[in-house]
């Protein structure tokens, strides 16, 4: 079996996600070829697990300032490019397209009527979850930017859905708790604004991932270039996590048992629907707008119950190797049963139906 995946880049969920499938696609012994796409390939890090992978232009969502800026994301996207892409991408001997929300991949499977699967946290916005009562327009527009014929959307809690838990590897080190020490991940934030904001907690020492190249110590504020085995020591170690509300590191930080204060992207609809399903599981603080009363009330919160979820990627690996024939019913139904320690939330009837 051969298999064309493709990765939506702008975000390091997506690719996080594609790290994990890695390893249990090769154990079912399916050749896998990667495409990426929605990230210049020179801001590409830790890609070792992928061998010779392509890359395109697709498209993105320009973040800036805590927020997605709507006129620049349109300015900067190629739409034609991102089409002729797609119509010229060759699938001869694949025999399946996986894409994590990657349009070029997407529509190349649509346009040649390879078979396509949707494995990506936003296949789950499809469906009905709390606070999300447009799910049908939702549906609409994502099978608009990546269509696929199967659909399988990962989340928290499984909300009465055809949903599975996170594609996450179990946690890379041992978890610690050192009271003080504060991840920080704020992307979108200057490091000016940061400084202005964590500088009057001189009680906490912050851990503040940026795009810089060399690390900065000042006083009890730590700034660190990206790395990935760096960040995953950071996570490990310290108390809480304070990032916006992207589903790949709240995920990792309910793994490790860390408490989140979530401050979502606006126009972002997607961070929009974690922030109210945080609230909602009771798994995070969110902070829509900049408080500082509220960030000293989380500070000082405890210690959260460490969350496990089973080896999806596994499961999913095998039900590929196998032809992709059970339903996403059947998976989510199964997966959800076989994890004693999977969350057990009682949703009422208003929000599940």
């Amino acid at each position: 079996m051969r298999i064309l995946y493709g990765v939506q880049a702008t975000g390091n969920g997506h690719i996080t996600r594609a790290r994990v499938m890695a390893p249990a696609l090769a154990a079912q012994g399916i050749e896998v070829d990667y495409l990426f796409s929605g990230r210049n390939p020179d801001q590409l890090f830790n890609m070792e697990p992928f061998g010779h992978y392509q890359t395109r232009q697709g498209l993105t969502f320009v973040q800036q300032g805590g927020r997605v800026q709507l006129w620049e994301t349109l300015r900067s996207n190629n739409l034609p490019r991102c089409i002729a892409d797609a119509m010229k991408l060759n699938l001869s001997g694949y025999d399946l397209v996986i894409t994590d929300f990657e349009p070029v991949t997407a529509w190349a499977a649509k346009h040649r009527g390879v078979p396509s699967v949707g494995i990506a946290h936003q296949y789950a916005l499809m469906h009905r979850l709390p606070g999300n009562h447009s799910h049908r327009l939702m549906a609409a527009l994502i099978q608009l930017f990546a269509p696929v014929k199967t659909a399988i959307g990962v989340h928290w809690h499984h909300f009465d859905q055809a949903i599975l838990p996170p594609l996450i590897q179990p946690p890379l080190f041992v978890p610690e708790y050192q009271n003080d020490k504060v991840l920080v991940y704020l992307p979108t934030d200057t490091l000016e604004l940061l400084r202005e904001r964590l500088q009057p907690f001189q009680s906490n020492r912050f851990y503040i991932y940026a795009g810089i190249e060399s690390p900065i110590d000042e006083g009890h504020l730590h700034f660190r270039p990206f790395s990935r085995e760096g960040f995953q020591r950071d996570l490990a170690s310290c108390s809480g996590v304070i990032t916006n509300s992207g589903f790949g590191l709240c995920s990792e930080a309910m793994q490790y048992g860390k408490k989140i204060l979530s401050t979502p992207l606006k126009n972002q609809t997607e961070q929009f629907s974690n922030a109210r399903c945080l609230e909602f599981l009771g798994r995070g603080t969110v902070m829509p707008e900049y408080s500082a009363d509220c960030l000293k009330q989380w500070l000082e919160m405890p210690e959260p119950t460490a969350q496990r979820w089973p080896d999806v990627a596994s499961v999913l690996a095998a039900w590929i190797a196998a032809g992709c024939r059970e339903t996403a019913e059947g998976l989510a139904q199964g997966i959800w049963g076989q994890d004693p320690c999977a969350v057990e939330t009682e949703i009422p009837q208003s929000e599940s139906r």
